[in-house]
């Protein structure tokens, strides 16, 4: 039996197409993403603030694979609802984790949503890079652990620092102090650092009590903090209940000479429009506002991009408050990436810990238990601010900077003054 012979030309141009499937395959395989996965707040009390991140995470995404990726490959977000129930957490990231194979882990928005997956982070020894959570690492002292939030390596009491700088300056000094906090993890951290501050100063402590989360009605706590007549009542409170609480304290006309400190959401365009004048004179924290002393390298750009991409997400419109942070958590992983020329969790933990980054919120370096190695939390006072109306929100006059001094823009006057 003859074998017919394959002629030449013919045997080429399988030895060809057999390379460029190689090829082909080899350029498959090299161009796989590299996928960050986290849990985000999309839906329950916390969504307003994480859609909002969530929005900063994608634009990331897009600029960083616009420039060709990291290490040559693409880049993807792989999230899941948490719903702003810390039980769902530990869940979603043994799925990314031991189901969608996450490249990397990082956290979603907020304290109570961080907490329930350092467990699940520490057992697998991954790189965790959190956004704006208050002291998660202070127990667990996790070495591949790093946080995107300003308050330094003493998280709890520089989150509260601010506010008893600028009420103790008054004259005369207060002498008295209510604290009041949800019973959950961030505000209990909160108010475990500003009743350090308060014993530190001597100050008296009239009332301290906890609520539990799923309070509805805060008029009796108001009025039970009334009773006490404290000269300053510091609140460690999340969105829903420092809007409840904000209510309450305008029905009940609660007098103290300062009040604040401590509540999350006032810092986010929504509920600066809900509220309106009901905010005038609380002093709060905040991270970032537009102010003449805050333009950092970048940041107006981004907002530019965010800003004309957040009414089509249904988001806060200004996107002052978390937004630039989600951002930069996610410039600081790819600098490190790039820089370590790795995805090994230890290499990437070990270049961060020993660099300093450059992102759209200023320079970072970070310290001990992954904080950042300086703190920059900023105390602000709201005045003249308007219900509905945006302009007013975005007018940085009614959101005063009181500290740190290099960024500030106005003074404190009393509660009450502030509301006449």
């Amino acid at each position: 039996m003859n074998t017919p012979l394959i002629p030449a030309r013919a045997g080429l141009l399988s030895a060809a197409a057999l390379a460029l499937c190689l090829a082909a395959s080899g350029m498959t395989q090299a161009a796989e993403p590299i996928t960050i996965g986290f849990g985000m707040a999309l839906s329950g009390g916390l969504a307003p603030v994480g859609k909002s991140a969530l929005l900063a995470m994608q634009i990331w995404e897009a600029d960083i694979n616009a420039k060709g990726g990291l290490l040559g490959r693409p880049v993807k977000l792989i999230y899941y609802d948490d719903q702003s129930n810390p039980a769902t957490v530990p869940g979603l990231y043994s799925k990314l984790i031991d189901v969608d194979n996450a490249d990397i882990v990082v956290s979603g928005y907020a304290t109570n949503m961080v907490a329930p997956a350092m467990p699940v982070v520490i057992q697998h020894q991954r790189l965790f890079l959190s956004l704006f959570a208050l002291a998660a690492n202070s127990e667990f002292h996790y070495p591949k652990y790093f946080s995107m939030l300003p308050t330094g390596p003493e998280p709890k009491r520089a989150f509260s620092q601010g506010f008893f700088d600028v009420a103790m300056k008054a004259d005369p000094k207060p002498k008295t102090i209510a604290i009041v906090a949800a019973d959950a993890e961030f505000a209990r951290n909160a108010s475990d650092g500003a009743r350090a501050i308060a014993q530190s100063l001597g100050l008296k402590i009239v009332y301290d009590k906890t609520y539990p989360p799923s309070t509805t009605d805060y008029t009796p706590i108001v009025r039970a903090i009334q009773a006490a007549e404290p000269e300053l009542v510091y609140i460690a409170s999340y969105p829903p209940d420092s809007v409840g609480m904000a209510r309450a304290i305008n029905e009940v006309g609660l007098k103290a000479r300062y009040v604040g400190g401590g509540m999350v959401g006032f810092q986010i365009t929504p509920i600066k429009l809900q509220l309106g004048a009901m905010l005038d004179g609380f002093l709060d924290y905040d991270f970032w506002i537009p102010a003449s002393t805050m333009k950092f390298t970048g940041i107006t750009d981004f907002l530019k991009e965010y800003q004309a991409k957040a009414p089509a997400a249904g988001v806060d419109p200004l996107g002052w408050y978390l937004p630039p942070f989600a951002y930069s958590n996610l410039q600081v992983l790819a600098e490190a990436i790039e820089g370590a020329k790795s995805l090994d969790q230890d290499k990437l933990a070990d270049y961060i810990r020993s660099h300093s980054f450059k992102t759209i919120v200023g320079d970072i370096t970070y310290g001990r238990d992954g904080e950042w190695s300086k703190p920059r939390v900023l105390e602000v006072q709201f005045r003249g601010l308007k219900a509905n109306d945006l302009e007013s929100v975005r007018d940085t006059n009614t959101e005063l900077i009181l500290e740190p001094s290099e960024y500030r823009t106005g003074e404190a006057v009393p509660f009450a003054e502030a509301r006449k």
